[in-house]
């Protein structure tokens, strides 16, 4: 996660390398204000018993933005008037051609898909270079390159992979893998329903051009099904008691470059379909820039996680420890079917397997759910409400 800087200065010791390890509220770097306090600053670090000083560079022009992302707070009253964040919080992208300024992961993706940042245009704050610039530059680059001709092409791994290298897990990997081998815990089972779309489908080409997207409405639906059916939205952490939460807070799946989030739609049953597509892309746009605080992503008491957009037509996801029930979401496709007075017709389809938590939701259960969602997909209606 980014962390947002509030003023101006000289980076004078870095105590925590990249990639390391700190305690919560524990200084990772020391500012000072001023060139002669530099010294004194690189004593303190020097001194300290936790960690130890790395050098900086001392030049007159601002910090590089790569050691300016992620510094805590001021070690002690050492330096009179140092701060242990650097940067400004007020800031263009470039100042005056002498640096640019990018997130962290924007710097790491940049130099992955070797592209120059300063040929990016940033649409962060106050001019930024995000994830997000980096990739459409890299998109620029590459429908540029398939229009030019191609000799002898063959085929390559995607660019920054090394075949054979052995690659450490980053923090977010290291985490969802806890969290996965966590789940393995749970006795967990799986019921499957197919949900006929072709009502959703025309709503959402209704109100698609008023910002709706079709996983708020996925998220919407499934919020009032769990209004009538509070035991899916339960959870169980101690093996011995479960919890009807209060709130229906739905976690949606998000992949990101080296990992996996679940920014969280917080009471999506209360919130309209037109604020609640609102939130969403504001959660998305925070996801992809590093910035979703806790309660955005570990509040949820269900999760969604849809790879209809990439044509999967079926799969099983794995249940997120502490919670009752998480909904896997194929894509919609037409299919032949059979109506109900004997003729064949067609009609579009979607597959949804949930993978829910035995010691807490039955087979009834969740079968019960499912027949309540597919009602409301298939009679929209209330989803505008």
């Amino acid at each position: 996660m980014d962390v947002e800087t509030f003023y101006d200065g000289y980076l004078a010791a870095i105590m925590v390398e990249e990639g390391g390890v700190a305690a919560v509220g524990s200084a990772i770097a020391l500012l000072a204000e001023t060139e002669e306090e530099i010294a004194e600053a690189r004593s303190k670090a020097s001194s300290s018993s936790s960690s130890a000083a790395q050098p900086a560079s001392t030049s007159s022009s601002a910090p590089e933005p790569s050691q300016t992302e992620k510094i805590a707070e001021p070690a002690g009253p050492a330096i009179s008037k140092a701060a242990a964040i650097v940067g400004s919080a007020v800031h263009p992208a470039s100042e005056g051609g002498k640096r640019v300024v990018a997130s962290p992961y924007a710097k790491k993706l940049a130099k992955e898909l070797k592209v120059e940042l300063e040929r990016v245009v940033g649409s962060g704050p106050m001019g930024r270079i995000v994830a997000k610039d980096v990739e459409a530059a890299t998109s620029a680059a590459d429908a540029a390159a398939s229009l030019a001709p191609k000799v002898g092409a063959t085929v390559n791994p995607p660019s920054g992979i090394e075949l054979g290298t052995v690659v450490p897990f980053t923090t977010m990997q290291g985490a969802v893998s806890r969290n996965m081998v966590e789940s393995l815990a749970v006795p967990t089972f799986r019921v499957g329903y197919t949900i006929t779309t072709d009502a959703l489908d025309a709503l959402y080409k209704k109100i698609k051009s008023k910002g709706v997207t079709m996983t708020a409405l996925l998220a919407k639906a499934t919020a009032l099904a769990l209004v009538k059916h509070p035991v899916i939205n339960s959870s169980c952490r101690d093996g011995k008691s479960f919890t009807y939460n209060s709130s229906i807070n739905i976690a949606v799946a998000v992949a990101m470059d080296g990992g996996l989030l679940t920014p969280v739609l917080q009471d999506a049953d209360k919130v309209d379909i037109y604020s609640l597509s609102r939130k969403w892309k504001e959660l998305v746009d925070k996801a992809r820039a590093k910035q979703l605080q806790p309660h955005e992503y570990n509040t949820g008491t269900f999760t969604l996680s849809n790879l209809g957009m990439f044509g999967v037509d079926r799969f099983d996801a794995i249940l997120p420890p502490g919670t009752g029930a998480i909904m896997a979401v194929g894509a919609s496709q037409p299919t032949v079917v059979a109506t109900k007075d004997g003729r064949i017709g067609m009609k579009n389809q979607m597959q949804v397997n949930v993978t829910a938590d035995h010691r807490v939701i039955y087979g009834a259960d969740l079968a019960s759910f499912l027949q309540t969602l597919a009602k409301i997909i298939e009679d929209p209606k209330d989803l505008t409400f």
